[in-house]
């Protein structure tokens, strides 16, 4: 019996890695491909982790499965991919195809069988595998500009499906693009190691345009950045860029290639960029170095970790290598002479200090902080100031450190000192930094507002008794049109959940950049009266109930 079982195993690793060895991905469209957008370019605290596709300005296109396989789930949300369907292929690896208009009619019906019985838009479907079967090229939904998308486009995601690591589809795909130009860049950077470097004579970085690059005097420990971007043909879209190699002397100190980004990687991506740059500028610099506590696989260097020791009066080489996923390849030189001077001693920092190898607790009166082990790149001193606040909720407490980013959410609790009303679900901590604020949501217990943050900033317990405004969209069109929408708007602490009823029954609507969308307007029967009766809710329980008569 032993035998069989390792004989029948044998096979069944055989038949996945011929899978795997022999499958051809077919395009997702029946026209030319371009695209908007691909894997690893640099966004805000995640790297883009497939290909956006462009559909020629418009929506409603067929979407066509790239390979055989079966529908594994399907998701409907507000942002993020807004409607995406994901196929399970006999490889190993998943596609994932985002913000479409629609699914492919029994799909479609699935989803909708399950928003109305459970009265929700928002849903995370798994079918089972014999359910939805597709074959390659078989329509399975029609592109879209749903959820987090600035236009029309298709997302296209390949994944493991075992662990979820987004893989860089253009192997794949490259077949259907042309791309004959070398990626560019703007900017070069020459950053000092805190107290044990200095460039041009101070210990702040040194940021150059690259048409204007000259000599660069530094001593001690430094490492580079640089800004760029790639190009593809028959588009005027910018692109990341997938290798970035940097050599001091024909010594490769620094390497780095997107090909594949684990989810909890994701994130890191604020420890490759000079995150400070990017909060302070827009610019994105892709940082030669890696911090002790970024695990990006993406990034390789050697047991300097990039850093570059300039410790003699002699010209260093720098030379960057540029590359993208179809070999074009671009080079730039600059020189970093060595010149002998004293490394400007650092004030003395008397606070707290948020340290990458271990828990790091910070407790004032009405206040507890906790940033576990990993949390931050590096260490790093945070300064703690405390607002005196006699008639508010609690007192105002500042957490600064700087613009350094935080890998995910810590627990912070915050001491309530007045309690203008007593309904404990009234209340909601409101985070702010510069002239921006919103809420975090947690709970109030024993006197404490409980909750996680994944950034830092100036924080407060607030009071939300106001309920959400509900304001009618182009009503007078509505019984022509049918396309009844509602802006619905929070000041305080944010919509949590919202229904929509006509003529008693629920009928989906689907929140869109904040306003509520009707999902199906063949619930509205033309010539005939109808009354639409809205119920929104905020974060804080606090309701608005609103009647219309079509």
């Amino acid at each position: 019996m032993y035998k069989i079982q390792v004989c029948l195993l044998g096979c069944l690793l055989s038949l996945a890695c011929s899978a795997k060895d022999t499958i051809v991905y077919s395009s997702p469209f029946d026209f030319p491909l371009l695209l908007s957008a691909n894997f690893g370019e640099l966004r805000t605290n995640h790297f883009h982790n497939g290909l956006d596709i462009k559909t020629k300005g418009s929506v409603g296109h067929p979407v066509r499965c790239i390979a055989d396989g079966y529908v594994a789930r399907v998701a409907v949300q507000h942002g993020g991919y807004g409607q995406a369907i994901y196929i399970a292929h006999p490889n190993g690896q998943t596609s994932v195809y985002g913000h479409v208009l629609r699914f492919a009619p029994k799909v479609e019906r699935f989803v909708r069988n399950y928003q109305y019985a459970n009265e929700t838009f928002v849903c995370n479907l798994y079918p089972k595998p014999a359910m939805f079967p597709v074959k390659k090229g078989d329509i399975i939904a029609w592109s879209g500009n749903e959820g987090a998308s600035a236009g029309p486009h298709l997302h296209l995601e390949l994944r493991k499906t075992a662990t979820d690591e987004y893989l860089n589809p253009m192997p794949y795909f490259k077949k259907y693009l042309s791309d004959t130009k070398a990626p560019v860049a703007t900017h070069l950077a020459v950053y000092p190691v805190l107290g044990q470097g200095v460039v041009e004579g101070s210990y702040r970085k040194k940021m150059i345009p690259v048409a204007s690059v000259s000599l660069i005097h530094a001593w001690g420990k430094i490492y580079a950045g640089i800004s760029a971007k790639d190009l593809m043909n028959n588009t005027h879209n910018v692109y990341g860029v997938h290798s970035v190699t940097l050599y001091v002397d024909d010594k490769k100190v620094f390497h780095s290639v997107t090909d594949a980004v684990l989810p909890d990687e994701n994130r890191m991506i604020n420890s490759f960029v000079d995150f400070d740059e990017r909060v302070r500028t827009r610019r994105w610099i892709m940082r030669s170095y890696k911090e002790p506590g970024n695990r990006l696989r993406l990034l390789k260097v050697g047991p300097e970790r990039g850093i570059v020791t300039v410790s003699e009066e002699r010209d260093y080489h720098f030379r960057y290598v540029l590359e993208d996923d179809f070999g074009n390849r671009r080079t730039y030189r600059f020189t970093v002479r060595g010149k002998k001077q004293s490394l400007p001693a650092l004030p003395p920092f008397e606070g707290e200090w948020l340290r990458v190898s271990r828990n790091t607790i910070v407790q004032r009166p009405g206040l507890e902080l906790m940033v576990p082990k990993g949390y931050v790149y590096t260490d790093v001193p945070l300064d703690v100031h405390v607002i005196p606040d006699s008639v508010g909720v609690s007192y105002k407490y500042v957490l600064d450190a700087g613009n350094t980013p935080l890998h995910s959410y810590c627990p912070l609790a915050i001491g309530v000192r007045n309690m203008p009303v007593s309904n404990p679900k009234k209340y909601y901590l409101k985070q702010q930094d510069g002239k921006w604020s919103g809420p975090v949501i947690g709970k109030l217990e024993k006197g404490w507002y409980r909750a996680k943050v994944r950034a830092l900033g100036t924080f407060s317990v607030a009071v939300d008794t106001v309920p959400p405004v509900i304001t009618p969209v182009e009503r007078t069109k509505w019984k022509a049109t049918r396309n009844i929408r509602m802006k619905v708007k929070d000041e305080a602490s944010g919509i949590a959940a919202y229904k929509v009823f006509v003529d008693g029954k629920f009928v989906l609507f689907g929140l869109k950049k904040g306003v509520l969308v009707i999902q199906d307007k063949e619930k509205i029967k033309r010539g005939v009266p109808h009354v639409v009766k809205v119920i929104v809710t905020d974060c804080c329980g606090n309701e608005t109930r609103k009647q219309f008569k079509i």
